[in-house]
């Protein structure tokens, strides 16, 4: 077995974060049993790129009971977990190529290697592995019956390659599934975000003034979180609709230029470029804090920002480096404007994570039993799917649903009634 980790020696902790993990993945736990039993994905080869992360390894463990021939890579400089990565290897039988703090030569080396495992199913999280397909493997991207992208960046950039029309293959949208972007977008996100932040600056957030750039279900998780802890919250915002959203949800809302000069800690979750600039650096108050918690680092744009620096601290803390600009501000940039979720904590809880990788995994065994059906296209995820996930999860959860009278049946599907 070919793979490349850090050190097979952190395997036996590595073990224990994944069965701690799969403690609170109940949801999961029962579609492995289900796959261990009926295979759908028996005579499979499947390139994963995702995050590392004990979550991320007991789905990996679903899609090998299910039957796949699997291979993981990093989808992420930063967020590899390096003792579960050992673990899947040691413990597990699954190749993984990932290294915390990988370079990009080694990072590409790594995606290369899950395309040379000539999969027929891949799964993404932030599209790298497929746009390197259609970059410079296409004669790899023939063999693929579908892939899955799990977060807002991946998709952006699929739908874009779908709307050029230059797409290669049919991709499912895991991450627009409201059993994805409902709870894992928004809570996870918020509550993993500010944990990185905490954990890497030990701030108070009572009483500071937290700019949120972005409003979506990653932001919006975010800001009412950070407002849950004491904080007074700004989003910053380019469509009108979700600006009228938070203004109405009590945050304030103004643009970026008018927030850099009051915000005490900023972060972005937009899935666009240079979203804070120099221009906005320049206008921010000493000891700014800065993260990104959007999938790509250019959110930040860090290299304007090294132009108008006078001199760069690296690690004043694990995972903070201070840089001074010509007015003698310092501004404090988090986690190398990666991640600072997944960079500076543990990512998202399990629990959370339990119905993004149940509907993942399901989701492969339906892009798998339908091989050539499926129009090269970016699909939506099934219904049926997204009511399974959470009907297993009211279940794990203790909690139950009312069920419609036949009388209420019949009214709503007819249109006799009225006043």
């Amino acid at each position: 077995m070919k793979y490349h980790v850090k050190n097979l020696k952190l395997a036996d902790q590595g073990k224990k974060r994944i069965l701690w993990a799969d403690n609170d993945m109940p949801v999961l736990q029962q579609i492995r049993a289900e796959f261990s039993k009926g295979k759908p994905l028996k005579g499979l080869r499947m390139s994963a790129c995702l995050h590392v992360t004990a979550e991320t390894a007991n789905l990996a463990r679903t899609l090998k009971a299910g039957g796949a021939d699997l291979i993981v890579c990093a989808s992420n400089p930063l967020s590899t977990q390096d003792d579960v990565a050992a673990s899947l290897v040691k413990d597990f039988g699954i190749p993984v190529h990932a290294v915390c703090g990988e370079d990009r030569k080694t990072y590409y080396r790594h995606i290369k290697a899950a395309i040379d495992h000539q999969p027929n199913v891949t799964m993404d999280d932030g599209a790298d592995l497929v746009n390197e397909l259609h970059q410079n493997r296409r004669k790899e991207a023939a063999n693929i019956l579908g892939s899955m992208e799990e977060t807002t960046t991946g998709v952006i950039r699929l739908r874009a390659m779908e709307k050029e029309g230059i797409l290669l293959f049919p991709v499912v949208a895991v991450n627009d599934a409201a059993t994805k972007n409902l709870f894992d977008n928004r809570y996870g996100t918020g509550q993993s975000t500010l944990d990185g932040v905490i954990r890497a600056t030990d701030m108070l957030l009572a009483g500071k003034r937290v700019v949120i750039a972005g409003y979506g279900w990653c932001g919006k998780g975010c800001a009412m979180r950070a407002r849950g802890m004491g904080a007074n919250v700004i989003v910053t915002e380019i469509n009108h609709i979700r600006a009228l959203e938070a203004a109405m949800d009590g945050f304030l809302v103004m643009p970026m230029a008018e927030a850099a000069a009051v915000g005490d800690l900023f972060i972005t979750l937009t899935g666009n470029k240079h979203v804070i600039r120099p221009e906005h650096f320049r206008r921010m108050k000493d000891g700014a804090i800065v993260c990104n918690s959007g999938h790509f680092d250019v959110e930040l744009d860090l290299i304007g920002l090294k132009k108008i620096t006078k001199t760069i601290r690296r690690q004043v803390r694990n995972f903070v480096d201070e840089f001074t600009l010509a007015n003698k501000r310092r501004i404090f940039v988090l986690a190398e404007g990666r991640l600072v979720n997944l960079a500076a904590a543990e990512g998202h809880p399990a629990s959370v994570m339990d119905m993004s990788f149940s509907t993942q995994a399901l989701v492969g065994a339906y892009v798998a039993t339908r091989k050539q059906k499926l129009e090269v296209r970016v699909h939506y995820v099934p219904e049926s799917i997204e009511q399974k996930v959470a009907n297993l999860k009211l279940k794990s959860m203790g909690l139950k649903v009312d069920k419609l009278t036949p009388e209420q049946v019949r009214y709503l599907s007819s249109s006799g009634e009225g006043t």
